[in-house]
């Protein structure tokens, strides 16, 4: 079918996702249970285990950096560059085909906040960037709040003082939660955008063709 061809990234990457999630809810609900069941407490149902901050934290402590990753190599390679990798606009061309030139001249078939012009176009044309920036803030906060529940569910096992959100976010345990999964997105970014200089994969449009010279920039 051709909706399956035109669209099969998208759709096995979502199946892959739901997938994961459902491993990552019945696995983390096995374990948080033995957990509990150690310190002589009632085991939790599916349901309550699926809404409670020790699931959805550890979930949007992964989106949260992710979507980091995502907005800053959006944003970063729009203004630096590493010669000679698939993942970098070549440094030796100023001109963009994104310039005011090109925008004003745009035809029919583009994007009506193109043609609408003025404030439309002006975010639009950073329109990508802005909103994997604010889903990164959005999985940050709620990677805040859960995360916050899960530590006052875990301290209420040991009779300790539940504590505030804003107590939490000054913790560092929240920290090392953050920082222990932006700093491996920073690093296979980083990975990536120097393999590709060396490496290929045939057919990949993150990779340049097998036969360009290692000093080609871009794919």
């Amino acid at each position: 079918m051709q909706i399956l061809r035109d669209n099969g990234l998208t759709i096995v990457l979502s199946a892959l996702t739901i997938v994961t999630i459902a491993g990552m809810v019945l696995t983390g609900w096995s374990v948080h249970n033995e957990e509990i069941a150690q310190h002589g407490g009632t085991a939790l149902s599916f349901s309550d285990y699926a809404a409670s901050g020790h699931f959805i934290s550890a979930v949007f402590e992964n989106w949260e950096s992710e979507f980091l990753q995502m907005s800053a190599y959006v944003m970063l390679t729009a203004i630096l560059f590493q010669r000679g990798s698939a993942e970098s606009k070549n440094p030796d061309e100023t001109a963009s085909r994104d310039g005011d030139a090109a925008l004003k001249a745009a035809n029919r078939g583009a994007p009506w906040p193109v043609r609408a012009g003025g404030l439309f176009r002006t975010l639009y044309s950073y329109s990508l960037g802005i909103v994997l920036a604010l889903l990164f803030v959005t999985s940050f906060l709620l990677h805040l709040r859960y995360s916050a529940a899960a530590e006052n569910a875990e301290a209420a096992m040991h009779g300790q003082a539940a504590q505030s959100v804003t107590q939490h976010l000054a913790s560092a345990q929240f920290w090392f939660e953050s920082f222990q999964n932006w700093q491996s997105e920073f690093l296979s970014t980083a990975v990536l955008v120097v393999l590709s200089i060396f490496l290929r994969f045939r057919g990949s449009p993150e990779s340049k063709p097998v036969n360009a010279p290692n000093s080609e920039t871009g794919s």
